[in-house]
């Protein structure tokens, strides 16, 4: 039987980070940011297909590549970006990224969140995790009110509407009512200034 030291002897005592960037700037910040950790192992991917080592533990990504390789078997995936409005974290988590970082984020923040997710545990800033948990206990939108909301957004009418989803008109003018209700709008142009305000509207 082998004793504690000897297992703990054989167990990992970093973390193999790989940073696949987009922006080639902000690949380098990262990188000398988390250098000179010693128990981080730092490599940067080159061209635009990163090359996955089977010994990678964590890759940090932008938003738009995260969100290209969800469904790869890619090691954890930590967010790096500037997109800080709910739709934008709420897609990215749902769709299993393992963190989400604002590139505005101190060096603290960096490395907190990297060694978090070598941990193997999900990382969300305090601010974007207050945010969006408001956002989901607030307004919950049926998957129905979103389709409404986000044709709203392009200036349809009620009629256009219906006929982009199949829809009655009666149906549609139900769907508004509970937008302006759920987000406590009081006309259709405030409804989505309201949804904006609040990134409940995807990005064109």
């Amino acid at each position: 039987m082998r004793d504690s030291s000897s297992v703990m002897s054989q167990q990992k005592t970093h973390i193999n980070v790989l940073i696949a960037h987009a922006d080639a700037i902000v690949s380098a910040g990262l990188a000398a940011l988390l250098a000179a950790q010693a128990d981080l192992r730092i490599s940067i991917a080159t061209g635009d297909n990163a090359a996955i080592h089977a010994d990678t533990d964590i890759i940090l990504l932008d938003h738009g590549s995260a969100m290209q390789h969800t469904r790869r078997n890619w090691p954890r995936r930590l967010i790096v970006t500037h997109l800080d409005r709910e739709w934008d974290v709420y897609t990215a988590m749902t769709a299993g990224v393992h963190g989400y970082l604002l590139q505005n984020a101190d060096a603290r923040e960096l490395l907190t969140a990297v060694r978090t997710l070598g941990r193997g545990m999900h990382y969300l800033s305090a601010e974007l995790h207050d945010r969006v948990v408001d956002s989901a206990t607030r307004i919950d939108l049926t998957s129905r009110e979103t389709d409404v909301l986000q044709l709203l957004a392009q200036g349809l009418c009620n009629k256009l509407i219906a006929r982009e989803l199949g829809i009655g008109v009666g149906t549609v003018k139900t769907h508004v009512r509970g937008l302006f209700d759920k987000l406590g709008a009081t006309a259709r142009t405030h409804a989505v200034v309201l949804a904006m305000r609040r990134g409940l509207l995807a990005r064109a």
